[in-house]
């Protein structure tokens, strides 16, 4: 016998559900009598009467009812076979901020054998990606990102540094603990946006991008506090001292809360494997 095809099942389902071939083919968008041919030529094949047509209508023989009951549920795996088949070979959209966890997201990206387009944002913009669905998942960072109503994974734990201009006498120093570089006069500490969006009181600059405390740092009107690890956009014109009192930062893998496909899925592993190597 040959193979059935999953046309075949759904002008079956059609007429056994309805148990009427004019109101089954309507239902199908196809004419009567090729349905009813397509069902005969399927009973001859299966070398069994699937349903019993009288003066009185259709009805379905203890072979078709228990066709239907399989048929359907073949349709079912068949649909979402093609489902987990697309989510798989869709591209995962990534976001994070500019130059955080940057040899973190390098290996992982090298090691992901799947298509990831990396967008890169401001200083807490991830949880908006993820929550208008412009992104699939994200690296964040806690305490200091917003990570309400999303699942994550720890990918890394680190210390702080301090970014300080060059020619600045703190530049000079093996470490620093905050007490050291939280009222220095001459070099305010830059302020970013807390998790509510509003800005910690200071006489520091109120700061959102990377570019900007950048510049604000080299030119020696600013200094910053960040996880170790983001300093890959660090200036010549920059020094990284560790902070030893600084709070820990980890870095995690963030999405969406109960909505993981298989493509993000098998980052999520991978990552979670690089991070842990």
């Amino acid at each position: 016998m040959d193979d059935l095809e999953t046309r075949e099942l759904r002008y079956f389902i059609a007429v056994a559900e309805e148990l009427h071939f004019g109101r089954a083919a309507q239902r199908l968008g196809i004419a009567q009598p090729p349905l009813s041919r397509a069902i005969s030529r399927m009973e001859r094949r299966l070398g069994v009467a699937l349903l019993d047509r009288n003066r009185r209508g259709v009805a379905l023989t203890a072979a078709g009812a228990v066709f239907l009951r399989d048929a359907a549920t073949a349709l079912d795996a068949v649909a979402a076979a093609a489902q987990r088949a697309r989510a798989a070979g869709a591209r995962v959209e990534l976001v994070t901020k500019a130059g955080a966890s940057h040899e973190l997201l390098r290996r992982v990206l090298d090691a992901y054998p799947a298509d990831v387009d990396v967008m890169l944002c401001e200083v807490g913009e991830q949880a908006e990606y993820l929550r208008r669905g412009d992104a699939d998942v994200a690296l964040m960072h806690r305490p200091v990102d917003d990570l309400v109503g999303f699942d994550s994974e720890d990918l890394l734990t680190e210390g702080q540094v301090v970014i300080v201009p060059r020619d600045h006498p703190l530049a000079s120093k093996g470490e620093l603990t905050m007490d050291d570089i939280r009222d220095v006069p001459d070099l305010p500490m830059a302020r970013w946006p807390q998790l509510d969006g509003t800005y910690p009181k200071g006489p520091g600059p109120e700061v959102r991008a990377q570019s900007q405390i950048a510049q604000l740092v080299a030119l020696g009107q600013a200094l910053l506090v960040i996880p170790a690890s983001s300093r890959a956009w660090q200036w010549p014109e920059h020094v990284a001292v560790p902070v030893t009192d600084a709070p820990m930062i980890t870095t995690v893998i963030a999405w969406p809360a109960g909505v993981r496909s298989p493509a993000v899925s098998a980052l999520v592993r991978s990552a979670v494997g690089i991070a842990f190597e």
